[in-house]
């Protein structure tokens, strides 16, 4: 749960407050590959994704309405960052904009399992499309074993 102090105009966040944290990791099979689901700050965890990996994970979907001050920070770092220790592709949609109190940062994107940013959004709607090509997650994934050469699995 993200219940953190931020400097901002909302300054103290407590989703725990309001919400009760989920107890399993997911990975569904779709027309396009094997998908994890992630929310917002599952994307800190490095772990977390590591063990979508496990469960057969070629893509990872992340929803997320990240501060300003965070997305700022780390958006872009983090989402690049599971990309490339997973080797999976990385899908974000991200709340933008002013919303009542808070401020999130947006930039919905999709990043490919090297860590290239395919398609970036800005703040606003807006739709991010990009090819999903499993051949090439399995040429990364071939070139640099690393799902082989973890020692903490």
């Amino acid at each position: 749960m993200f219940d953190v102090d931020i400097e901002d105009s909302h300054g103290s966040y407590r989703e725990s407050d309001t919400f009760e944290a989920g107890d399993q990791l997911v990975v569904i099979d779709t027309p396009v590959g094997k998908v994890g689901l992630t929310i917002c700050y599952d994307l800190r965890f490095a772990e977390m994704h590591a063990k979508l990996v496990d469960l057969g994970a070629q893509i990872i979907v992340n929803g997320a309405a990240f501060t300003r001050t965070t997305g700022q920070a780390h958006w872009h770092t983090l989402l690049r960052a599971r990309a490339i220790e997973t080797q999976c592709y990385m899908l974000a949609a991200s709340h933008g904009g002013q919303h009542d109190h808070r401020q999130t940062f947006g930039h919905s994107m999709i990043i490919d399992p090297w860590g290239e940013i395919l398609v970036e959004l800005d703040e606003g709607p807006g739709i991010a499309v990009a090819c999903i090509d499993l051949d090439h997650l399995k040429t990364i994934r071939r070139a640099f074993p690393l799902q082989y050469q973890r020692r903490l699995k």
